[in-house]
């Protein structure tokens, strides 16, 4: 049975639940889908999704990034460019995380573009 929105959970408040699933990469967000009774929260459970979907995009990109400034162009002394591109990457990458434990913190839905549509289909 679906949990009413509004209504309160034993345990964790459905906030600080939906932060949580983006706390440590891949993990928080597949266990807060196993988790009762989070994972029968349709909140919970979009929060859960996205943040998978998008360290899943982190990685990618970060191998990307990795290839073809590191081993394809490493040779052609970019190796600066590497790690201005990897620094400015990394960065954004926390700022966006702090962003989204904290919007989902304060019971705000932010859907990201691509994991986030991908996300509401999941939950």
């Amino acid at each position: 049975m679906a949990q009413p929105p509004g209504m309160a959970m034993p345990g964790l408040q459905e906030n600080v639940a939906c932060a949580l699933c983006y706390l440590i990469p891949i993990l928080t967000g597949v266990l807060f889908l196993f988790i009762e009774p989070h994972n029968r929260s349709k909140t919970v459970r979009f929060h859960a999704f996205q943040a998978i979907l998008f360290w899943i995009g982190v990685f990618v990109a970060d191998a990307v990034i990795d290839i073809v400034f590191g081993d394809v162009l490493g040779g052609f002394g970019s190796y600066g460019l590497f790690h201005l591109i990897w620094t400015v990457f990394r960065l954004g990458v926390l700022a966006l995380w702090l962003l989204l434990m904290y919007r989902a913190y304060m019971r705000q839905q932010w859907v990201l573009p691509v994991v986030g549509e991908m996300a509401q289909k999941l939950a």
